[in-house]
């Protein structure tokens, strides 16, 4: 479950957490994986539906259709579950920075278990990108703040998705220009605006078409 990215100080390490919860290991996360994996086969329905239409067409019985639709959905599923299980494994839950004054070493925490410590001069900045979506004039619907985070290591970079976001983006960055700042460390902030696209409508394209109707008479 996602939450605010926010720093957390402990008596061992200071922690950068960007989602709640513990490592679950891998044989649990293959399990809790297996339900949304079925939705893998709905997102390559159009594939699927077009080799039924084309075996429709070509005169094969509703029975084969079934067998080969069913034997392709079958297939995708059992390729998607293990994409989406490491997916969900390599996902970071929080990265830690210890001893938590002045760290001398940091450590990605991810869904299927922390790995190894690395000294904290391996990593080079940090760069934040926090992105407002604004409604547009008379939209109901409300901004929408996300914050990506992006780990520059020196032979890597570890980038995480964007997480919803409530809080401060500048008060995250000097917390942590605060807490790398004197191991070298670069901290960046970057924000961007925009707003979020009108839907169209059909009377303009209605409106439109009488137009050129109209031109067309005279």
């Amino acid at each position: 479950m996602a939450t605010d990215p926010l720093l957390e100080q402990g008596p061992d390490s200071t922690d950068l957490v960007l989602r709640g919860g513990s490592p679950a290991g891998p044989v649990r996360i293959a399990l809790t994986s297996a339900g949304p994996a079925l939705l893998t086969p709905l997102a390559l329905g159009v594939p699927t539906l077009l080799v039924a239409v084309w075996m429709a067409l070509a005169g094969a019985r509703a029975s084969t259709v079934f067998v080969v639709v069913g034997a392709i959905a079958g297939l995708e599923y059992l390729l998607g579950w293990p994409v989406l299980a490491f997916a969900e494994a390599r996902s970071v839950l929080r990265v830690e920075f210890a001893p938590a004054g002045e760290p001398a070493s940091l450590r990605l925490v991810r869904a299927a278990g922390p790995d190894d410590r690395l000294p904290v001069g391996t990593l080079r900045a940090v760069r934040l990108t926090h992105e407002v979506v604004e409604p547009y004039e008379g939209d109901p619907k409300p901004a929408v703040s996300t914050l990506a985070l992006e780990l520059v290591l020196r032979d890597d970079e570890e980038r995480i998705a964007p997480l919803p976001f409530g809080g401060d983006p500048q008060r995250l960055a000097d917390a942590l220009e605060a807490l790398l700042g004197p191991a070298g460390v670069e901290v960046e902030l970057r924000t961007e605006r925009s707003k979020r696209s009108r839907p169209q409508t059909n009377s303009g394209w209605t409106s439109g078409g009488s137009a050129s109707v109209g031109s067309a008479g005279g």
